[in-house]
């Protein structure tokens, strides 16, 4: 990202603690799964939790929580993986919970403890919950027989249908409990004894692997809705159509949904899936065929232990196949237009920090040794790189668009507007084009310079072949000139630009002068850009413009106000 888009400053923490946590993710989650670790799920939670609640203690901002575990969650997306639903809805339901808790208890020892149980226990929960939903109901009644089959077989004296539960539930507490207080001892002490962060020569490693995962992937709406349907269609089916037909509709979707999305191939190829395929259906079996008093033939009882498997597959790929189609630009641009305007911004600061982030994680061996003093050096590294964002950003010029149609009064309203701050003691320069006319036929334009008020010729409809052109018009190099002069006065508190086009877009023009004047203008950047061109405007110039105004639907008398109040300009 060669510019900095403007955050607020909870975004900006909540950014940098959102990459933090998925760092960890990522490199001691590949370290615990790899080496097939008990409780790697609470031991990855542990830790967020303790970064999370350390981080209180230099940050009191509300809302940080659901924040952070929101980008975390969307950084989830960037992993190789192809099981990142479960997981992504596992990291912000742990953020809520704990939000949630400090939000009701505050930001005490007790909101602490609760939200981190609360937080941990959601792994139980959720792995309850998804075994319900992938294979149904029958595994319910298939756990309840086993457990009470258990029961007869060893002579227990109590329900044990519900005791693993609550033993699971019992654990799951005390790693949240032992978690808060961590969390609490390392806030304190990084409060009591900061350490500093030294930076280095560091590199910002763009490579991160799934970086660019699926930035070609042909996206569509059309299929989206389409896996809804096969889903939805799939789940109804069960039951009220021929157990033949439904099988054969199940194996055309996952083929369908193969060959399109490689994420979703890859859950088929998964060796654990096939073992549980297989698991499941011996088990199921052997309960509706042995344990239960209404006991049913052995082909009945594998073809609902092959059911329960196809349900499985057809939600297991269908939310691979829905988190891909989600990742859509359009939909996450969407957001820009909501409570969550700020949000692709945020995302797009983590994805630049996440490769630094991974290398400052050290391996879980060394995290286990001094714990205390990772977090410390985490967060040291989170007060640096908030401070370089924010730096960047009082760098970079606030943007505001004029659009609209040829016509439109886009150039009137910039006339009017730059001689009423002139008036205000407000400094600007820049130019305004002005049309030319000839018995009432527009015949070229000149350009007039804010701050000199000189004129100079720019377009005409006559010339000479020597002359580059732009549509019907010659142009002049004497008012390309006086424009390269204008944006050359760029100390000014707001520069305008008029009619940034399609000369610019193709690097001719001022296309130069004004890439220089967004890297290093320091105040205010106004620019006039037709309705057409301006998406290719925008992002040819990198530009984060703060508002768009559209001269056709908003009064431009209320332009010096906005700019006075909205932009925080004073005389």
């Amino acid at each position: 990202m060669n510019g900095v888009k403007k955050l607020d400053d909870k975004w900006i923490k909540a950014s940098v603690l959102g990459t933090i946590w998925a760092a960890s993710e990522i490199v001691l989650g590949s370290f615990l799964h790899n080496l097939r670790v008990p409780f790697s799920g609470n031991i990855l939670t542990a830790i967020a939790l303790v970064i999370l609640i350390s981080a209180t203690y230099k940050w009191k901002d509300k809302g940080l929580f659901w924040r952070a575990g929101l980008i975390c969650a969307l950084l989830k997306t960037m992993s190789p993986s192809a099981v990142i639903f479960g997981p992504m809805v596992a990291i912000l339901s742990e953020a809520i919970l704990l939000e949630v808790s400090t939000r009701l208890l505050g930001r005490t020892i007790p909101g602490f403890i609760l939200g981190s149980i609360l937080a941990m226990s959601w792994n139980l929960v959720q792995k309850v919950f998804n075994f319900i939903i992938f294979y149904g109901f029958n595994i319910v009644e298939v756990y309840t027989n086993l457990m009470q089959y258990a029961e007869r077989q060893l002579g227990l004296n109590f329900d044990a249908v519900w005791a693993p539960l609550f033993v699971l539930l019992l654990i799951y507490a005390l790693f949240g409990t032992t978690s808060a207080l961590i969390g609490i001892r390392t806030g304190r002490k990084m409060t009591n004894n900061p350490i500093q962060f030294q930076p280095e020569n560091r590199q910002n490693d763009s490579s991160f692997p799934g970086r660019t995962r699926i930035n070609n992937f042909n996206y569509s709406f059309i299929w989206l809705t389409a896996n809804i349907i096969f889903m939805a269609g799939a789940l109804i089916m069960i039951g009220r159509i021929h157990f033949g037909i439904w099988v054969a509709l199940v194996a055309a979707i996952a083929i369908t949904w193969a060959l399109r999305y490689k994420r979703a191939l890859r859950q088929l190829v998964r060796p654990k899936l096939w073992i549980f395929f297989v698991v499941i259906t011996m088990v199921t079996a052997f309960v509706l065929t042995r344990l239960q008093s209404d006991s049913i033939s052995t082909f009945d009882a594998v073809l609902i232990g092959v059911e329960m498997n196809l349900r499985a597959i057809i939600l297991i790929m269908g939310f691979t196949v829905l988190g891909t189609e989600l990742y859509n630009p359009v939909i996450r641009n969407s957001l820009s237009k909501s409570y969550f305007r700020q949000l692709p911004i945020a995302l797009e600061l983590s994805l630049e920090s996440l490769p630094t982030m991974i290398a400052q994680t050290p391996d879980l061996k060394t995290i286990s040794k001094k714990p205390a003093l990772f977090i410390q050096q985490i967060m040291a590294f989170a007060d640096f790189r908030i401070n370089e964002i924010k730096n960047r950003q009082a760098s970079t010029p606030n943007v505001l668009i004029i659009t609209g149609d040829i016509g439109s009064g886009k150039t009137t309203c910039i006339k009017n507007l730059a001689e009423k701050l002139q008036k205000q003691n407000i400094t600007v320069s820049g130019f305004y084009s002005s049309r030319v006319m000839r018995k009432n036929k527009a015949i070229g334009y000149d350009i007039v310079d804010i701050s000199t008020r000189q004129t100079k010729k720019l377009l005409r409809t006559s010339g000479n072949g020597s002359q580059n052109k732009i549509g019907r018009y010659f142009i002049y190099p004497e008012g390309l000139k006086a424009g390269e002069m204008a944006l050359q006065r760029d100390s000014s508190q707001i520069v305008i630009v008029d009619e940034v086009g399609k000369l610019e877009l193709e690097g001719n023009g001022w296309s130069t002068h004004l890439k220089h004047v967004v890297k290093n203008h320091k105040g205010y950047f106004l620019l006039s850009v037709r309705k057409e061109v301006i998406k290719e405007v925008i992002k040819h110039f990198n530009l984060s413009p703060k508002k768009i105004i559209d001269i056709e639907k908003d009064n431009c008398s209320d332009l010096e106000e906005l700019i006075n109040h909205q932009f925080n300009l004073s005389p």
